[in-house]
């Protein structure tokens, strides 16, 4: 299938600490992570973003143009750059402090997208969270879309408001994907279970949710699947969410199941097509914790731990 996506929201440069020691700066960004993880596997991207025109604005531009993914135009206004710190406790997990402004104008100039994604600090934060949100109304009409919350507290000062945004998006989207915490926070008296056939009412064809260590289950019209986490060496799980993400946008890409004019055809997926589908998804999630950092696999680096079984 041709065709391209178009990826809305932050891009950041993510400042990783451990033990009171910096270890490093590494891009980073959920929605920048999905974009460079779909461009790593081949496909053409554009992504729609905000930041500076300054040192670590142009090293995202270069970081975006070596995994094969199109900055659009306008994406360079922000006064800086935005930034993550991320503090890494004893399992490699990270709590994120930030320093961001997320704003968009206008309507990006670029070709229909067959899937148009946002998520995380883009779906919620003000000023840009309702262009955000506008901007995937408007591509709806030729796109599959796709949001995960990715929830941010410690960016929400309005929890009720977050809530509302994301059911919003959420009812909009054609699939959607959250983490096992996401869905804690966002509605903490009902199991994940719970929450996610309770969303698949509301309108998208496949909602998954990713559970860390024990792996990940997706629902849909024709049921329910679980994919167990592979045995790894975690390094971090910084990107492993963003990774599944991308690898669940992409195998709905080969099983030609993207763009409006196959939304008849996502919405009635199979068992066994949406097994495959997350196993994919799992793979790329369970590659991208083996690295430090949001360290997305390309798809030859990916193909090869499916045929032998990593």
């Amino acid at each position: 299938m041709t065709g391209r996506a178009l990826v809305i929201g932050e891009a950041l440069i993510d400042v990783v600490k451990r033990e009171g020691r910096v270890l490093g700066e590494h891009v980073g960004g959920s929605p920048l992570n999905v974009a460079v993880g779909l461009g790593r596997l081949g496909r053409g991207v554009d992504f729609l973003t905000h930041i500076g025109d300054d040192d670590r604005g142009r090293r995202i531009t270069e970081y975006l143009n070596d995994s094969g993914v199109a900055l659009v135009s306008g994406s360079r206004t922000a006064d800086r750059t935005p930034t993550a710190l991320a503090t890494l406790d004893r399992d490699g997990a990270a709590e994120y402090t930030f320093d961001i402004d997320w704003r968009l104008s206008g309507t990006p100039e670029v070709a229909s997208p067959i899937v148009a994604h946002t998520g995380s600090i883009a779906a919620v934060l003000e000023p840009g969270c309702r262009a955000a949100a506008a901007l995937l109304d408007t591509y709806h009409v030729s796109a599959t879309t796709t949001f995960d919350p990715n929830v941010r507290p410690a960016l929400i000062t309005d929890d009720t408001g977050a809530r509302g945004r994301i059911d919003r998006l959420v009812e909009r989207c054609d699939v959607v994907k959250a983490s096992e915490e996401d869905l804690q926070w966002l509605e903490p008296d009902r199991s994940v279970e719970q929450v996610a056939q309770s969303w698949l009412r509301t309108g998208p064809s496949i909602v998954a949710v990713t559970m860390g260590s024990r792996g990940a289950f997706a629902v849909c019209a024709a049921g329910q699947v679980r994919v167990p986490a592979r045995p790894v060496d975690v390094v971090d799980t910084v990107g492993a969410g963003d990774a599944f993400m991308a690898g669940l946008i992409d195998a709905l890409w080969s099983l030609d199941l993207l763009g409006a004019s196959r939304r008849r055809q996502l919405a009635a997926i199979s068992v066994e097509a949406l097994q495959q589908v997350v196993e994919t998804a799992a793979l790329s999630s369970a590659l991208t914790v083996t690295r430090a950092g949001a360290d997305l696999p390309d798809r030859t680096t990916r193909d090869a731990a499916a045929r032998a079984g990593t």
